[in-house]
């Protein structure tokens, strides 16, 4: 019986961490409707808006509920409150874009929760490191947030220059979906400066074009720059992948006599 006793103890100890870190998604999503419901009073959102934000919301609060439970982290941690609160921002800006295919969107609060949102993409990495509490989990919801907000800009600037500014939202999704088919593309890659900077400057380049503030022709020629950059760096990281798949692994035998030397 004292047995039984101490494994409900420990089962009761597991599930308040996983209960307290899942109430913090729950926080996330209601904040997300909070601001859903300021963006519509102040500017008289329409259903497609609406509809937009609340499924970000709620698919949001779904996929990241279920990774936490998969993770089993003991906290959310300062970092991932960080990325969340960016979230909630890339969710308003998914409802203003969604809103402008009946009409254009008010630009200065676009770019302004735009630009909230990319300027806490270089907060919640340094709170990490900080803090100590950086995890793979935080990693990925990290590029999954900059992902869908480069995916949502390019379709915003896309409305006036083309459909051709699609292909800087949809690049990393087409990526992801190629190494479903060629495995190799899923190796780990090294740290590179060069790829931070470029995908950083994704962000920045869209939502210029984005602001208005510049003639059609300029807001072409940045996104083209942007695109450009983005080829060659998927283009080198595809080159790097595929050349580490050619080399061919060693033999277990060679590697067990190299580790007993």
């Amino acid at each position: 019986m004292a047995l039984i006793n101490l494994n409900h103890t420990d089962d009761a100890y597991d599930a308040c961490p996983a209960r307290s870190v899942q109430q913090e998604t729950a926080v996330g999503a209601g904040a997300q409707i909070l601001l859903l419901a300021l963006l519509g009073t102040a500017i008289g959102m329409g259903t497609a808006g609406w509809l937009t934000g609340l499924a970000f919301a709620f698919a949001s609060w779904a996929v990241l509920s279920r990774a936490l439970h998969r993770s089993r982290l003991p906290s959310f941690g300062p970092a991932n409150r960080v990325t969340l609160g960016r979230a909630t921002l890339v969710g308003g800006v998914t409802a203003l874009v969604a809103d402008s295919f009946r009409g254009a969107p008010p630009v200065s609060l676009l770019v302004g929760l735009t630009a909230v949102a990319l300027i806490l993409d270089g907060v919640d990495g340094k709170v990490a490191r900080r803090t100590g509490t950086s995890t793979p989990l935080g990693a990925r919801f990290d590029m999954e947030v900059d992902a869908f907000l480069i995916l949502v800009l390019s379709v915003y600037v896309a409305l006036d220059l083309g459909p051709w500014v699609l292909l800087i939202g949809g690049m990393r999704y087409v990526f992801v979906a190629a190494a479903r088919v060629w495995p190799w593309l899923t190796a780990p890659l090294p740290a590179s400066t060069a790829r931070k900077t470029v995908a950083a400057l994704q962000g920045v380049l869209l939502l210029l074009a984005g602001a208005e503030l510049l003639p059609r022709a300029g807001n072409a020629g940045v996104v083209a720059v942007a695109l450009g950059l983005l080829v060659w760096s998927f283009g080198r990281d595809v080159r790097w992948l595929w050349r580490r798949s050619r080399i061919p692994a060693a033999p277990a035998t060679a590697m067990r006599e190299l580790v007993a030397q």
